[in-house]
């Protein structure tokens, strides 16, 4: 894979800042292909002298790449392209196993794992009287150490009585007490974070993320699993094969 980019022309017609147009220029190399995730990206010093542009240009460029979700910094070691997953939307998977499938180390850090009352959402999605207890787990879903997601999942406590024994995986622990589910239905949608949501994920208010809402069931049909997950859409790309009926 090269590790230079291509020279960088200034665009005369174009008003933005330099340092706007380099990085969408870098922008599109990463998206292009031209870096790999977990590679370095050249330094500012290297960049400046490649592409004919001031440190300070350089500088500013990377800082856009960082708040884009394209690059993150690694304290002591330089800028590296982020993790990006392709996920085909017919297969059922979870996010540990899409991650390892793609050789990135996946990790969670707990927000909250612990036994309530189905709130309405729960209760409409998993069919739940009023009342009834489900297990709420609340998390942030890393791939190498960059977040990824943060995401909420409901599961009707007759299944998952001790949320606290999850460990990475929620899906590895349901396949060990016969709860995997087999199907689920998956809404996607675009929205722009609140300020709470972006706080969660450490991204300015109003950044563009997917929302993404599942519903998984066993298979005799019972619906155990709600999921919300808002990803950090310069991460993921989903991919779907049509076919025209015959």
């Amino acid at each position: 894979m090269t590790t230079t980019s291509p020279s960088f022309q200034v665009d005369l017609n174009d008003n933005s800042p330099l340092y706007m147009q380099l990085a969408r220029k870098l922008a599109q190399d990463v998206r292009d292909g031209r870096y790999q995730a977990d590679q370095a990206l050249p330094s500012e010093r290297t960049l400046s002298e490649q592409l004919d542009v001031s440190r300070v240009t350089a500088r500013k460029a990377i800082d856009q790449l960082v708040e884009q979700g394209l690059v993150v910094r690694r304290r002591g070691s330089g800028n590296y392209i982020a993790p990006r997953i392709e996920q085909p939307l017919s297969d059922l998977s979870s996010f540990s196993e899409q991650l390892q499938q793609r050789g990135y180390t996946p990790s969670s850090h707990w927000l909250r794992r612990d036994v309530m009352q189905a709130d309405a959402d729960a209760q409409l999605s998993l069919g739940l009287s009023p009342g009834t207890r489900v297990a709420r787990l609340e998390r942030l879903r890393l791939a190498d150490e960059v977040v990824m997601a943060y995401e909420t999942s409901v599961i009707p406590a007759t299944i998952l009585p001790r949320p606290e024994n999850v460990g990475g995986s929620l899906y590895a622990h349901l396949a060990k007490t016969g709860h995997m589910p087999v199907r689920a239905l998956q809404h996607l949608r675009a929205m722009n974070a609140p300020a709470d949501l972006a706080a969660r994920l450490d991204v300015p208010e109003g950044r563009a993320v997917l929302f993404i809402t599942r519903i998984g069931y066993l298979e005799s049909g019972e619906p155990v699993e709600l999921t919300h997950s808002y990803c950090l859409s310069d991460h993921y790309d989903f991919v779907a094969e049509l076919r025209r009926p015959a």
